[in-house]
């Protein structure tokens, strides 16, 4: 039984590694961008290198995720960390951007199978009873990436070298693949089925026109030119063809027949939701106390380290307390604090104390801390052993598309707010815009060098424009927020009944 336990313990460790290395990459990249163009060059195609990697990881999820179930997860998590591992490496030997892009992308093939195999592993590994505890554990690493990696970002790049971004991750995933290859078992066999190649094509073919359209749309391409429509359209064309492909597929990547379920179809929504609400925080805040306050990227970065705990803290309690209360019970009460955070954060303006905006990260980072601990175990709760891997990658997928969209949608209306306001005050006040100097770009307010360039009543209305931009985002971040809260009241009243699930487990093992 000891051995037992121990071999347990190393599998989780090996997990948590892979979930961390994964869920950080593009967060770990975001504060190091500046150095790496600066050195490589191509300013005009560093949106590729952010790109690459959230589009194939994406792509990616749903299809390995089926393939776990049909074919074992262990050779699958084996494929993505040692592909995970091969793209981290050329990154770091990157001679131009472009050739960066590419590497990226074979990083996010591997990150599209860590991510979704992991908790799937997870679930099969640890005992009903031990699984609350571990999930909030889990959750917590998953939420901290977002917050943890622009700092460890920011350190590397400016005391070691910005290739060591990359190469961190070779050290870290050995480790994980050694504890994994190890101590991970499969004792189930799983039957040969046929591959579902035309509903991965199609899906992989949408998820890339989607994910090119948002990036690209008011950066590169206005959003009414072609290049844009023909990607939306593109988009529209291939996800029906991937509807009307898995209605018909005998083992379809995303089975449309898990959403019956009533619990599965709320988590999912309210996973895609909640992840569209935290985003804005995750965001602006950094934007409002380096733009608005004058901070340093260092200091825009550590003020979300208050949201890191209360997500620590959530996302660990919840893993405790739904062996006592429902997933439902805990959502409502937990994501009616991130509609009060988020509420709370409409009201900051320049004068905002620093620890009156600390105190409504916490209780941002409380709201959402749960939905990444309790949303997975929620996914799966009705659903048989054969189809975890797949649920657990459905959730995964629509979290970051909610993330995504929220970064898109959420960026245009900021930057119209901004717009607007700064027009507006600049009329009323009779002032002109410095020359050569783009103020309603919030980018112009990131550094002291660029500040001292526009003249003080000039900056005064600037900020003041950005603090109005972004409170009035967080005013529409209260939307999707409210209707995740919505969501989780739809949930039934199911909990995690360890004693229940002991005998599923037992059998499978």
């Amino acid at each position: 039984m000891a051995a037992k336990t121990n071999k347990t313990a190393w599998i989780v460790a090996g997990l948590l590694l892979s979930i961390l290395m994964s869920s950080m990459d593009n967060t770990i990249l975001a504060t190091s961008m500046g150095t790496i163009v600066g050195e490589l060059g191509g300013m005009d195609q560093f949106v590729w290198v952010m790109s690459a990697y959230m589009i194939a990881e994406m792509a990616g999820m749903p299809i390995f995720g089926k393939l776990s179930d049909m074919y074992g997860r262990k050779r699958f998590f084996v494929f993505g960390i040692v592909t995970f591992m091969i793209g981290s490496a050329l990154c770091g030997t990157a001679d131009s951007i472009m050739e960066l892009s590419i590497y990226r992308a074979i990083q996010g093939i591997g990150g599209g199978a860590l991510i979704p195999i992991s908790f799937t592993i997870m679930f099969d590994a640890v005992s009903p009873e031990n699984r609350g505890k571990l999930m909030g554990l889990f959750g917590a690493v998953f939420g901290l990436s977002s917050i943890f990696g622009p700092l460890l970002g920011a350190y590397i790049t400016d005391y070691i070298s910005w290739q060591w971004v990359f190469y961190v991750n070779i050290p870290l995933g050995l480790l994980a693949l050694l504890l994994i290859f190890v101590n991970y078992k499969e004792a189930r066999p799983r039957e040969k089925l046929r591959i579902d190649w035309l509903g991965a094509v199609t899906l992989v073919g949408a998820v890339v026109c989607l994910m090119f359209a948002l990036e690209f749309g008011g950066k590169l391409y206005a959003w009414s030119s072609p290049v844009i429509l023909g990607l939306f359209t593109g988009f529209v064309l291939l996800a029906a063809a991937f509807v009307i492909a898995e209605r018909r597929a005998s083992e379809p990547i995303i089975s449309f027949g898990m959403f019956r379920d009533r619990l599965f179809a709320s988590s999912n929504l309210v996973a895609i939701l909640s992840g569209a609400a935290y985003i804005t925080a995750s965001v602006y805040i950094p934007i409002f106390m380096q733009g608005v306050l004058g901070g340093t990227a260092t200091n825009s970065g550590l003020v979300l380290l208050p949201m890191m705990l209360g997500t620590v803290v959530s996302a660990t309690s919840s893993g405790f307390l739904m062996n006592r209360f429902s997933y439902r019970s805990i959502l409502v009460t937990t994501l009616s604090l991130l509609v009060i955070g988020i509420g709370l954060l409409t009201t900051i303006q320049p004068e905002t104390p620093r620890l009156v905006i600390t105190l409504y990260m916490i209780l941002v980072g409380l709201g959402i801390g749960s939905s990444f601990s309790i949303l997975t175990n929620a996914a799966i709760h009705s659903l048989p052993a054969t189809r975890r891997g797949s649920a657990n990658a459905t959730l995964n997928f629509l979290r970051s598309l909610g993330m995504t969209l929220g970064i898109t949608i959420f960026g245009i209306l900021q930057s119209h707010g901004m717009t607007n306001n700064l027009s507006d005050s600049f009329a009323a006040n009779g002032i002109a815009a410095p020359d050569g100097l783009d103020v309603k770009d919030p980018y112009m307010l990131m550094t002291p060098e660029t500040r001292m360039l526009i003249p003080d009543n000039a900056l005064s209305l600037v900020t003041s424009g950005l603090a109005d931009s972004i409170a009035s985002i967080f005013a529409w971040g209260i939307i999707p927020a409210v209707l995740a809260l919505a969501a989780a009241w739809r949930m039934s009243g199911a909990k995690h009944d360890p004693k229940a699930e002991l005998e599923a487990h037992t059998a499978a093992h």
